[in-house]
């Protein structure tokens, strides 16, 4: 055989192990959040694993992921999902049961954060954020986000029966641990769209994450719901904003392996590598939210602690989403809410 063609083969052959590296498909939210996986998750696992991560972004909409279930053609490997969409999902057979043996000790996580679908990645809450520079007095709760004569100008709330309605009812007076008993009844969901009423001309509606702030920089509204994250985020860019812990809601954000993906054992491995309390750590400091592991904590700066969802402060206070209340509510209750906001 020609010398020059044995050599050409023999660094085709060689070259082949290198090209042929194994990858893996993550799907998440975007925006800061996936910036923050990328320094914490995606370039650590890949430097360490020698795995490429292809990173993907998609807004939680679940068609995708059942058609990929459904035909078997299956594009997407790790995706990261809402509790209710997990909870669905999973019943619904579009997300791998997973090896927990593979991914850690389930006692090492929140509770919340541990399913047979998937892994909690992080906690977040929606809390009461106002500029205390334009206010005489810091807002106490959601009670004092109604009294529009003691603060009188526009609110912002998130365009959705989710939250919206269950700030309703603890404006009312309702206790946090009774508002999903109370919002699965007739009567109580008739309370919160007549809470709603008192304020609904001072509402401004908002519908992405950072539309709140922006107006609450603008003076465009003298308080808001919103996300923490976001929250901390524009503290850190200087913004003098304020959150009030009382009677905010949080919920988990989940790793899940797409049904069907070749790639199981794989994507197990991401996600224990992602859920260990170093690498929660990491994504901790670039973006405020909560660790779902719990030795996470005991790593963190107490500055940085301090304005977490897991805080002991803030938690103290503050409510779990009920994700299956809103699986089994929340078509009628989202239809109610849009025939309400546009009378």
């Amino acid at each position: 055989m020609n010398s020059k063609i044995a050599t050409v083969l023999m660094l085709g052959m060689l070259a082949g192990p290198l090209s042929a590296a194994e990858k893996l498909t993550v799907v998440s939210f975007g925006g800061n959040n996936r910036q923050a996986q990328e320094k914490a998750f995606y370039k650590p696992f890949t430097s360490e694993k020698k795995v490429a991560i292809t990173a993907d972004d998609y807004n939680g909409e679940m068609a995708k992921i059942r058609v990929m279930a459904d035909t078997g053609k299956t594009s997407w490997d790790v995706v990261e999902v809402e509790s209710p969409e997990l909870l669905r999902g999973c019943s619904e057979g579009l997300f791998e049961p997973l090896d927990w043996s593979r991914i850690g000790k389930k006692e090492d996580f929140i509770p919340a954060a541990v399913s047979d679908c998937g892994v909690g990645i992080f906690i977040w809450s929606t809390v009461l954020t106002y500029d205390p520079k334009k206010l005489a007095s810091a807002p106490q709760g959601w009670a004092d986000f109604w009294d529009v004569k003691k603060y009188p100008g526009k609110r912002g709330l998130r365009r959705g029966a989710k939250f919206t309605l269950e700030f309703a009812l603890l404006a009312d007076g309702v206790a946090k641990e009774d508002v999903y008993t109370l919002l699965g009844t007739e009567e109580g969901v008739q309370r919160a769209f007549r809470k709603l009423d008192q304020i609904k001309p001072d509402i401004q509606w908002w519908e992405s994450g950072a539309q709140p702030l922006q107006w609450l920089a603008a003076g465009d509204v003298v308080m808001t719901s919103a996300y923490n994250g976001r929250v901390t985020s524009a503290q850190a860019e200087g913004q003098s904003f304020e959150m009030q812990w009382n009677g905010s809601l949080y919920d988990l954000d989940h790793w899940a392996i797409v049904k069907g993906s070749p790639k199981k054992a794989l994507a197990e491995n991401f996600i224990a590598f992602a859920s260990a309390p170093v690498q929660q750590k990491h994504f901790v400091e670039a973006i405020p939210y909560g660790p779902s592991n719990t030795k996470t904590v005991a790593l963190v700066d107490e500055a940085v602690g301090s304005k977490l969802p897991t805080s002991p402060d803030n938690l103290k206070n503050a409510r779990a989403t009920d994700a299956e209340f809103w699986i089994d509510h929340g078509e009628d209750l989202e239809e109610r809410f849009i025939a309400w906001a546009n009378k």
